[in-house]
């Protein structure tokens, strides 16, 4: 679902919902107006059976808008449910206002995922994992396929693919880049972008691309941080911790979109990265704990995809196979042990469901992607 059919979802409906949009034009003339015209507008003295939902979509693209929301929300706070959605992150913003500390929660929106589709209202929210449920193969193969978007996930046509995910592009490559950044070399930004599509999931050399785009190093750092900022890529980096031998290197770069990566062995390894990622995040933003995600690589090249760590310490690490008839992976069990971990997991893609708790295991196992991606969020 969408930023607006999400948002008006936590509130169950029992109250009335305005929505207002900075890059509406309307929208944005009231704004502008201030505070006490947006109480006006949204009907803030009228007595109500309940407590009306007001949605600041894009507000942070107003160079003045923590102080336009904080003396919104410290004069009007009791009277109604804000909510503040944008489609790029805010801490890109840093021009002015005071702070907003202790007035607001901030959560993360994530692609869809197995277990949303098969029922988000069974999120338990004091517990990290929920039990197992059966997803349906054709929505399974449909979301590794055209990716956790909504549009291009229900409409499941090629052809509309095709165009989304060009204007997509379109919009994060080139309009969202020039409005947000003012930088140069648009250009060399989307070959940055198609580079990472072809090595999702790989140790990042930042030389390497350096010299493809014949530009600095620094400015390759300085432009993946910028198609982080948009949602296009995100890193995960490499547990050191009581590992022998380490590697204290560059990290791994996955894809928002898991449905661009063209080699289907990539794309498996995104699709779960893109996974264990959305609970990480669900579960700190939740305040279950400190949660993180990376990956294990030593100097000898031993290397384990994923290890979800809870409050410094590891918790479960994941291999991704694409078939069940791959073996058992040695790196699994030998680091393990060097990091006294509570559960591995080698996952499956082409497993058929188990109706299991693979959280219940002690001993490492190939496991289903179906029933661990349903066992999270």
């Amino acid at each position: 679902m969408g930023k607006t059919t999400l948002s008006r979802s936590l509130f169950g409906g029992e109250g009335e919902t305005f929505y207002l949009n900075w890059d509406d034009f309307d929208d944005r003339e009231l704004i502008l107006q201030g505070g006490q015209a947006i109480a006006r507008a949204t009907g803030l003295d009228q007595l109500r059976d309940a407590t009306p939902l007001i949605i600041f979509d894009e507000i942070h693209k107003f160079p003045k808008w923590k102080s336009l929301i904080k003396g919104f929300y410290d004069r009007y706070h009791s009277q109604c449910h804000l909510l503040i959605t944008g489609s790029a992150r805010m801490d890109i913003y840093k021009k002015g206002g005071d702070s907003l500390m202790g007035r607001y929660f901030h959560y993360r929106l994530h692609p869809l995922s197995v277990a949303e589709v098969i029922g988000a209202a069974q999120v338990d929210d004091h517990r990290e994992i929920r039990m197992p449920q059966q997803i349906n193969d054709d929505d399974f193969d449909a979301l590794l396929t055209w990716g956790g978007f909504p549009e291009p996930y229900l409409k499941r046509d090629r052809r509309f693919y095709n165009r989304w995910s060009r204007l997509r592009l379109q919009q994060v490559l080139q309009e969202d880049v020039r409005e947000l950044t003012k930088v140069v070399g648009l250009g060399q930004i989307e070959m940055l972008a198609l580079l990472l599509r072809h090595q999702a999931g790989q140790l990042t050399s930042y030389s390497s691309l350096a010299k493809k785009l014949r530009v600095s190093v620094d400015t390759v750092r300085r432009w993946l941080t910028i198609l982080e900022s948009l949602y296009y890529c995100y890193p995960i980096r490499p547990w050191t911790k009581n590992i022998t031998r380490s590697l204290l290197k560059e990290p791994k770069y996955y894809l928002w979109d898991w449905s661009q990566c063209a080699d289907i062995g990539a794309r498996n390894e995104n699709f779960i990265a893109s996974h264990l990622l959305k609970a990480v995040h669900y579960w700190t933003d939740t305040g279950l704990g400190d949660y993180g995600l990376f990956f294990i690589r030593d100097k000898e090249k031993r290397e384990v995809d994923f290890l979800v760590a809870k409050d410094g310490e590891p918790w479960f690490i994941v291999e991704v196979k694409s078939s069940i008839h791959q073996p058992l992976s040695g790196a699994l069990e030998m680091f393990a042990k060097q990091i006294k971990v509570e559960h591995r997991f080698q996952v499956a893609m082409d497993a058929p469901f188990v109706d299991k708790n693979i959280f219940e295991l002690k001993q490492p196992m190939i496991v289903p992607a179906k029933t661990l991606l349903s066992q999270l969020v």
